[in-house]
């Protein structure tokens, strides 16, 4: 899991919902003893020349145990021989290196190859242990071994860098001559993974890329060289190559938590969201900045281990923004920087935090009198910004210019349309106008609510025909079975000339408007010539001077109309006597009440008689009493 590492461990986030926090966590991977020691090759074959003074050492290949610590920390022993023992010896990193001594003379002659066995022990705990078989083969003299200028080489890198880049170069000389003298260069005992990574010439000792480098994966690579002479002499060096970091990672983006729907009525600084941010890269170029792209009230807060918490940062209003949506943006330090980003999207739920509003304020409708019963009268309507139950608005009646009782009495208003239908026929004469309360109410927990005034207009309609004041009905327009009344009359003096006044016909209409104007017209009279009657006035007044060729007596009929559609009408009767005084004309009257055509006539008559002889009582009375003779002089 983490190769050649000294330690290893894994990190992770824990998030926790409730109350929303995240928890950066390292878990320590431990080692256990699971890999023996093992060597490259199945044998190490050494030529030594007989010429070999005792005491010689021979280096032979370490083995490699894929563990690490203690685990890793190898011995090594030999199989007895006279001729050989084992010398170990400690490299500048601390590792052994195992090294074959020569004991005592070779004579190659008497035994040309030695057959042994090279033991590598771990320090594992049960130990486990890997072998490797030692072929000595006994040569003339080459008396010289290979020298490295280095013990160790080291070279730095790029990653990235294309395969066949040369990284570094090694160098080992030989003083001995021909065959003996001419070194190859080779890997000693490492992984595959070296292998195809990194290619070495056998004959330069150039070390050059062989497959792509990743600082990301692995940041150095140690790995052991081999330079043998002609001779079958042999000797390492240690090759140390680091990467360098470039900035070819962008930063991540995980969202690890989104509390989505948020209620509108959220506080500032309510946690919405949990992102993880991190970049691959290491130093500058991994150094991550964030922020948020986008107009909304949220805020992007640090939090330990590359978290951050997106929180609001204003109050939330759902009715001019439904849903928020934001764009994370993490852009790293390195040159050129990278960025990446992600959308979120952060949907706002209603809360019941707006009452209905009436499109008018105060409502005006105009009904014509004698409505059928049920007839719509207006419609109002109420909007609520609010979503759901909280903005499904129903009407009621909350009252009105006489009390909520009577308002029903009048009209009624539908809950879910607004519609205000009319409960009765109107009378204009009765009521002209009216105000009812319409009241407006959501759906909410708790409800809001909102009235609106609606002032009905009662328009008139011509249903009332003009009524005559003055003069009084005739008898035959009296109400039946009321008591008979004296029919009234006027005196005309015969000398009255043209535009004498003779009475004013007094009407009224119940109606309004137009259909209250009335005019008046002159339809019937004995002598058509002889009267008229002002249009708008009603005023009759003579047309001409009158003469004695008139009849002492005359019956006109004036007709009252208003101006309604259709009009309506009623009829007046007037009676006028040409006298200059009441005696001059009682012997007129006297003779015509005993021929009078018609009971109305005859009435008219008797009346009159009646009248005169009233006056002439009154004035006898007044001659024979001095106390009334002050009243008609």
């Amino acid at each position: 899991m983490c190769g050649e590492a000294a330690t290893c461990s894994i990190s992770f986030e824990a998030l926790v919902q409730n109350p929303l926090n995240v928890f950066h966590i390292e878990v320590a991977i431990q080692d256990v003893n699971d890999n023996s020691p093992a060597f490259s090759k199945a044998a190490l074959d050494l030529e030594i020349n007989e010429f070999t003074s005792p005491g010689a050492h021979f280096p032979l290949e370490m083995a490699r145990d894929a563990d690490v610590g203690s685990n890793s920390l190898l011995t090594y022993h030999l199989t007895n021989n006279p001729a050989f023992t084992l010398a170990v010896k400690e490299t500048p990193d601390g590792s052994k290196q195992p090294e074959l001594v020569l004991e005592r003379a070779l004579d190659r002659e008497k035994q040309s190859s030695f057959q042994l066995v090279l033991v590598a022990v771990d320090g594992g705990d049960p130990v486990r242990s890997g072998t490797v078989q030692v072929r000595i083969n006994v040569t003339d003299a080459n008396d010289n071994v290979p020298v490295f200028s280095k013990i160790v080489y080291a070279a730095r890198v790029r990653e990235n860098v294309p395969a066949g880049s040369l990284v570094l170069r090694v160098r080992a000389t030989d003083a001995d001559a021909g065959s003996n003298g001419r070194v190859s260069y080779s890997f000693g005992n490492v992984p595959d993974g070296i292998r195809a990574l990194f290619n070495v010439d056998s004959e330069s000792g150039e070390i050059r890329t062989a497959g792509p480098l990743d600082f990301e994966e692995r940041s150095k690579y140690s790995f052991g060289l081999e330079a043998r002479d002609g001779g079958g002499f042999t000797v390492h060096c240690k090759v140390e190559i680091n990467i360098t970091d470039e900035n070819d990672n962008a930063p991540e983006i995980t969202v690890l938590s989104v509390s989505s729907p948020v209620s509108e009525d959220a506080l500032a600084g309510t946690v919405v969201a949990l992102l993880k941010v991190w970049d691959r890269d290491s130093g500058e170029n991994g150094e991550v900045s964030c922020e948020l792209s986008g107009e909304a009230p949220l805020s992007l807060v640090s939090s330990s281990g590359g978290s951050y918490k997106v929180v609001t940062a204003s109050a939330l209003d759902r009715e001019q923004a439904a849903e928020h949506r934001v764009t994370v943006v993490a852009r790293d330090r390195g040159r050129p920087s990278l960025s990446s980003s992600t959308a979120l999207v952060l949907e706002v739920s209603d809360v019941n935090d707006n009452a209905p509003v009436f499109e008018e304020a105060a409502y005006s409708a105009y009904v014509a009198e004698n409505n059928a019963a049920g007839a719509t009268i207006l419609r109002v309507l109420a909007r609520d910004a609010d979503a759901g139950p909280n903005g499904r608005v129903s009407y009621w009646l909350a009252g009105g210019s006489a009390g909520a009782a009577d308002s029903a009495a009048y009209v009624s208003v539908e809950a879910r349309s607004g519609a205000l239908y009319a409960q009765r026929s109107f009378d204009y004469e009765q009521c002209r106008e009216f105000a009812v309360v319409v009241r407006a109410q959501d759906g909410g927990e708790p409800a809001r609510s909102s009235t609106a005034t609606v002032r009905v207009f009662v328009l008139d309609r011509n249903d009332n025909a003009p009524r005559v004041l003055w003069p009084a009905p005739e008898a035959g327009e009296r109400v039946p079975g009321s008591a008979p009344a004296l029919e009234p009359f006027e005196v005309v003096p015969r000398s009255a000339e043209s535009g004498y006044l003779v009475a004013k016909v007094v009407a009224v209409d119940e109606d309004a408007g137009r259909n209250a104007w009335l005019s008046y017209e002159l339809v019937q009279a004995a002598e058509p010539a002889l009267f008229r009657v002002g249009l708008h006035s009603g005023e009759v007044r003579t047309a001409r001077a009158v003469s004695e060729r008139d009849a002492a007596k005359q019956r006109l009929v004036a007709v009252v109309k208003d101006h309604g559609q259709p009009a309506l009408s009623a009829t007046a009767t007037l009676h006028v006597v040409l006298a200059e005084s009441l005696q001059e004309a009682l012997p007129e009257l006297s003779e015509r009440a005993a021929g009078a055509e018609s009971a109305a006539e005859l009435q008219f008559y008797l009346g009159f008689l009646v009248l005169v002889d009233c006056v002439e009582l009154s004035l006898f009375a007044a001659f024979c009493n001095p106390c009334y003779v002050g009243l008609f002089y």
